[in-house]
């Protein structure tokens, strides 16, 4: 008499592979407020970078959003405007003793998962804990003020989305800094900004009290020099 085998266990179905997070190239620039296709890292794919692929050097400064690893646009103009504005800052924060002032990569983590680099941010000592300088890689804080100096790439999209996530985060002022129109938007909200050019004077409003420089003086720096 034969004896039956008992039947093969059947294997295990593998899980339901999740729904990709942007099934087309359009939403993935459509969430990222339509930048150009080359600030966009493909690696690790858009949606599964972490903060330790954002620490991993690379060579470029990136930013972390939504799981995409974006890179800041800079250009000479830029940095060397940032750099200036960031001397009358930083004299003026150490003078007063009112706190301290990160570089273009100075990292914020603004919400789980959210990075972003300002220009320049300003953390006054009532913000930090323990009225104590920074040391983790990335801040888990947003700072009071936070300085874009905007690229010929940042699309009006994205710096709309950077502008509610600051505010949202806590952030208490930002100046929208343009080298081309030699403007600088104020916001103290995420609409609403007021418009000063050359002839007008930034002051630091309520979060730097006496901080005031005149748009002329910051703007020079882009003007050549003959002798």
């Amino acid at each position: 008499m034969k004896t039956r085998k008992p039947p093969r266990a059947k294997a295990p179905s593998p899980p339901p592979m999740p729904s990709p997070r942007f099934r087309t190239a359009a939403d993935l620039f459509r969430e990222l407020g339509d930048i150009p296709p080359g600030r966009i890292r493909l690696t690790p794919n858009p949606g599964e970078a972490t903060e330790a692929d954002l620490l991993a050097p690379e060579g470029r400064l990136c930013e972390l959003v939504d799981g995409i690893l974006v890179e800041k646009a800079m250009g000479s103009v830029e940095s060397m405007l940032n750099f200036e504005l960031g001397l009358f800052l930083g004299t003026f924060v150490k003078l007063h003793r009112l706190g301290v002032v990160l570089g273009t990569d100075g990292m914020v983590r603004l919400m789980p998962g959210q990075v972003r680099l300002p220009d320049l941010s300003f953390l006054s000592w009532d913000r930090l804990p323990g009225r104590k300088a920074p040391t983790t890689p990335i801040l888990d804080l947003a700072p009071d003020l936070a300085v874009e100096v905007l690229s010929r790439s940042n699309t009006r999209a994205e710096v709309r989305r950077k502008l509610r996530e600051y505010f949202d985060a806590g952030v208490r002022l930002v100046w929208l800094v343009d080298p081309k129109a030699r403007t600088i938007l104020v916001h103290t909200a995420p609409t609403g900004p007021a418009k000063l050019k050359v002839g007008q004077v930034l002051d630091g409003g309520a979060v730097l009290p006496g901080f005031a420089l005149p748009l002329a003086e910051l703007f020079e720096c882009l003007d050549r020099r003959d002798g």
